[in-house]
């Protein structure tokens, strides 16, 4: 039992080499705007990813670009030997959840006061990195 779990530890330990992570927090953006943008990128070849977000006009590209870029320069510091040429890095996963919600109230009419909800979100970025296939 004890070198099954040695070779699954090993094999959990490879994966996690190739793979990098991004956060961020208290993005003071509403969750569901971006959400609208990081389903443009999921799934998605990271140059491919940056040139769509550099090219979109929504606020909320670039935070995400900054985010992705973070995420690709993770991924170099943990895999110091190889190159970014070699790998064919991919947007794996990007979630986004709601952050804390600023309450405020606006004036209405006849004395009432609407309640106004400034959403942020938190939103983790994953690139993974596989070996370029040779045609």
């Amino acid at each position: 039992m004890g070198a099954r779990k040695r070779l699954r530890a090993e094999n959990l330990k490879e994966i996690k080499t190739t793979m990098a992570i991004a956060r961020l927090n208290d993005s003071p953006i509403a969750p569901r705007k971006m959400r609208l943008v990081a389903d443009l990128v999921r799934g998605i070849e990271v140059n491919k990813a940056l040139n769509i977000l550099q090219h979109n006009a929504k606020d909320a590209s670039t935070s995400l670009g900054k985010l992705l870029r973070s995420a690709i320069s993770n991924w170099e510091q943990k895999n110091e030997g190889k190159s970014i040429e070699e790998e064919t890095l991919v947007v794996k996963s990007i979630e986004v959840g709601g952050g804390a919600m600023l309450k405020r109230i606006q004036a209405a009419p006849q004395g009432r006061a609407h309640r106004i909800r400034k959403r942020s979100n938190h939103v983790t970025i994953v690139v993974d990195g596989a070996k370029a296939k040779l045609v």
